[in-house]
This record gives structure tokens, C-alpha cells and sequence, in this order.
């Protein structure tokens, strides 16, 4: 009894239970709902288990109980019989036979007596016993409604937490590629490349500044193969 009795404090404590208050203080609500998961999971199974243990005590004490208020009916109809037989065996003038039948009713009031007395003594305390299984019902079913809350809180807090996560991941990856920052990883990659981009340019022109340099030696030289033809020419008209 002892122990259905802490089992049935369990339970009453557990069902009247803040839960908001217990997560307020949490400083890890998630492990938090994980061990009062584990909790009301176990005690649920220990209650259960208790109620069952109960209700078949109960219903053995009032089997017994029954018996006992039959067997009280039963002594007390024998009773009954034997006292008629005494009166009967008195009126006819057998005294002996009489007082055996009057001590007949007496063992038979007597057995009444104690089967009733039993009976009544069983009453309060199968009473009690089914008020106590009546409770421990009614917290198994606030535990098991505020387990299934449970449930449903750490299923959406853990989904809430992981969230949070992947954003405040997302959030440092974009902050740690800033293309206006000269100093970042994008922002050095892109003067690479704008400096290759450059002395490939200026490769080019000098390239191209080498093969025009040539042309206008050609050109220069042509024009000294005029001016001396152009004199050679006024020389003859001399």
C-alpha cells in the first residue's frame, strides 16, 4: 500500500505540474522536455501497473465480501430453522430435543454474527481502495494528455531550434561573403582578376605599339627614297 501510495503522490505531482514554469527555468528547454518526457513515460507505466495491482485486490475484497454477506444470510436462515424447530419440539413436549435445536441456533447466530461483522469491517477499507483507484484513473489520464502535450511541445521547440540554427548559419556564410568588402575572399579574387585582366590588356599594346613602330621606319624610309629621286630629278634639269 505504501508504495501505491508514492506512486499515486507521483502522479498527483506530476499532473498538476507547470510545465511553463518548469521551461522558464530551464536553461536547456529541449533537455528539459526529454527528461519529463522520460519521467511521465515511467511513472504512467508504474501507475498502471498500480491501478491494476489495486483493482485486483479490490475485486478479490469484494468477492470476499459478497461470501460474507451470504454466508450471513445463510447462517441466519439456519438460524431461523432451528429456532422454529426448537419452538416445535417445545410445544410437543421434547425438551431435549428442543435444547439441541435452540444450541444450533445459537452456533448459527453466532457464525451470522461473524460473517457480518467481517463484512462490515471489509466495507470502508474497499471503499478507500476504489477511491484510490478512481484517482490514480483520473491522474493517468492528466499525465497522459500533458505526455502527449510534451510530446508535441519538444517535437516544435526541437523544430523551432534547428531553424534558428540553419538561419544563423546562413546569415554568418552571407556576411562572410561580402562582395563590397575589399578585404574579403570574393573582393581579393576579383582584383586578381581585374590585374590579369590588365597586363593582358597591356601586353597587348605593347604588342601592338612594336609592330607600329616598324611600320613607320618602313614609312620613314620610303619618303627618303622620294626626296632623293625628287633630287636626283632636279639635278638632270639642271
Amino acid at each position: 500500500m505504501t508504495q501505491k501510495q508514492t506512486i499515486l503522490g507521483r502522479v498527483s505531482q506530476l499532473a498538476k505540474a507547470n510545465i511553463n514554469a518548469l521551461l522558464d527555468r530551464a536553461e536547456d528547454p529541449e533537455k528539459m522536455l526529454d527528461q519529463l518526457v522520460r519521467d511521465y513515460t515511467n511513472s504512467i507505466a508504474e501507475a498502471e501497473e498500480a491501478v491494476a495491482q489495486t483493482i485486483a485486490h479490490v475485486r478479490m475484497a469484494e468477492g470476499d465480501l459478497k461470501a460474507d454477506r451470504e454466508a450471513a444470510t445463510e447462517w441466519g436462515n439456519k438460524a431461523a430453522a432451528a429456532a422454529k424447530k426448537a419452538d416445535e419440539l417445545t410445544a410437543a413436549g421434547d425438551t431435549a430435543g428442543a435444547d439441541k435445536f435452540t444450541n444450533l441456533a445459537r452456533v448459527a447466530l453466532q457464525r451470522q454474527i461473524q460473517h457480518e461483522g467481517e463484512a462490515k469491517e471489509a466495507e470502508p477499507t474497499i471503499q478507500a481502495q476504489n477511491a484510490q483507484v478512481e484517482q490514480l484513473k483520473s491522474g493517468l489520464v492528466s499525465m497522459k494528455t500533458k505526455l502527449e502535450d510534451l510530446k508535441a511541445r519538444r517535437s516544435a521547440l526541437v523544430a523551432r531550434a534547428r531553424s534558428a540554427e540553419a538561419q544563423a548559419r546562413v546569415q554568418q556564410a552571407v556576411g562572410s561573403i561580402d562582395v563590397m568588402d575589399p578585404t574579403s575572399e570574393l573582393g581579393r579574387f576579383e582584383d586578381r582578376i581585374r590585374q590579369q585582366e590588365a597586363l593582358v590588356q597591356g601586353r597587348a599594346e605593347a604588342q601592338s605599339a612594336t609592330l607600329e613602330d616598324q611600320f613607320a621606319e618602313l614609312e620613314d624610309h620610303s619618303q627618303d627614297a622620294e626626296i632623293e629621286a625628287r633630287l636626283a630629278a632636279l639635278r638632270g634639269q639642271a
